[in-house]
């Protein structure tokens, strides 16, 4: 049974530091890419960062470019989120997904969920 397990969420204030990290289990193929999607309050599930199974990067958000940085343990399915320079509007529910092989930034492609992890950046 695969799951997904983030941590690392939690209160900052504008300008501080995150590190989210997302621990896969259960997988019996290395083929998934995995990504991080966020969820602001009353919208929908955003794409933010994916990395592949071939550790190709695709980022989805123009505003995190530079202050986000996606990285993957080899050989396991950790993958973390280094947030930095954090805004009020990077507020939300952070998740993460597994979905086969390449990083789409769809959600509906996504097979797997973790259940999330709150981030509030205050002003």
């Amino acid at each position: 049974q695969v799951k997904l397990v983030e941590s690392g969420g939690g209160l900052v204030q504008s300008g501080g530091s995150l590190r989210l990290s997302c621990v896969g289990s259960g997988f019996t193929s290395d083929g998934y890419a995995i990504g991080w999607f966020r969820q602001a309050p009353g919208s929908g599930r955003q794409g933010v960062v994916c990395i592949s199974s071939s550790d190709e990067i695709s980022y989805y958000v123009d505003s995190v470019k530079g202050r986000f940085t996606i990285s993957k343990d080899k050989g396991k399915y950790t993958v973390h989120l280094e947030m930095n320079n954090l805004k009020p509007e990077d507020t939300g529910v952070y998740y993460c997904g597994a979905e086969w092989k390449t990083c789409t930034g769809l959600a509906g492609e996504y097979e797997y969920w973790g259940q999330g992890t709150p981030v509030t950046v205050s002003e």
